[in-house]
């Protein structure tokens, strides 16, 4: 499922950079080409290279999403807002006030950006495309989820959570594309090199979702509609790439659901 992009009206997902060293993904709505990145945790001639490579315009970004301020997803967005507008592109950045104080990069380019604030619930109209924002549970000041709708299609992007809300669970239901946390292996995390009070922080309620919890997370999200869901912010320290695709495909296998489990990756784009 990866390549150029369709002028099919539905919406896609490119992730062009996911896990503790930087995230980055774009929604695109390919009736129109418009762009909406999800964070940028990356160098700007990173993102263009990657945009390059999954065939879209970096000129097309017409809004940024900031999902909470942890330096992954918020070191880039200087360099982002500066490139893009030698492209000819200013696209509004989002974020919620908690995020917008507790953020040193948002508060750099505040005055230079058309920085806008939103809150849980609310509903973002991003140039045909629809996002409704909902809380996830992580040690920020506040740290977001985004269901996108557009063209009668839906895609679900939940990462840095240490548990599913109810809220969460209902904002991604019935959604054609699913990217969800996958950070860790619990025997990984549980014998690895980190310090107790980090392990207990990432397995903790604030933390992020094991491939276990990701896999459950699938189950109850199960829809005909599905058709492709990627594991997300997987921890290059405490996971290995091929044990969240695992546990997502054994829970497609295991229900005789033809929707195809892939993986983001730190270097590389996928696309869907």
């Amino acid at each position: 499922m990866q390549g150029s992009a369709v002028n099919d009206g539905r919406l896609r997902l490119h992730v062009l950079a996911s896990g503790s060293k930087g995230n980055c993904s774009v929604v695109q709505y390919a009736a129109t080409g418009s762009l909406v990145v999800v964070d940028c945790g990356i160098s700007f001639r990173a993102f263009k290279e990657r945009c390059q490579a999954c065939g879209i315009d970096p000129g097309c970004v017409g809004a940024v999403l900031v999902t909470h301020e942890h330096t992954d997803h918020t070191k880039g967005l200087g360099v982002l807002t500066r490139g893009l507008a030698k492209l000819g592109a200013h696209p509004a950045v989002y974020a919620s006030a908690a995020v917008h104080d507790a953020s040193s990069e948002l508060q750099e380019i505040q005055d230079a950006i058309d920085l806008r604030h939103f809150q849980a619930g609310e509903q973002l109209q991003l140039g045909g495309v629809s996002a409704y924002a909902f809380r996830t549970s992580h040690d920020a000041a506040e740290s977001f989820g985004f269901r996108f709708e557009g063209g009668g299609d839906a895609v679900g992007f939940m990462t840095d959570t240490g548990i599913v809300t109810g809220e969460a669970a209902e904002a991604l239901a019935r959604c054609r594309v699913l990217a969800i946390e996958a950070n860790h292996d619990v025997d990984m995390l549980a014998k690895g090199p980190y310090p107790a009070y980090l392990k207990a922080r990432i397995a903790g309620d604030h933390g992020h979702l094991s491939n276990e919890q990701s896999g459950e997370l699938l189950q109850k999200l199960l829809d005909d509609r599905l058709e492709c869901v990627v594991g997300m912010h997987v921890s290059q320290n405490n996971n290995d790439y091929r044990l969240p695709k695992q546990a997502l495909a054994s829970v497609l296998e295991r229900e005789g659901h033809a929707a195809q489990a892939l993986v983001g990756f730190q270097e590389r784009v996928v696309s869907v």
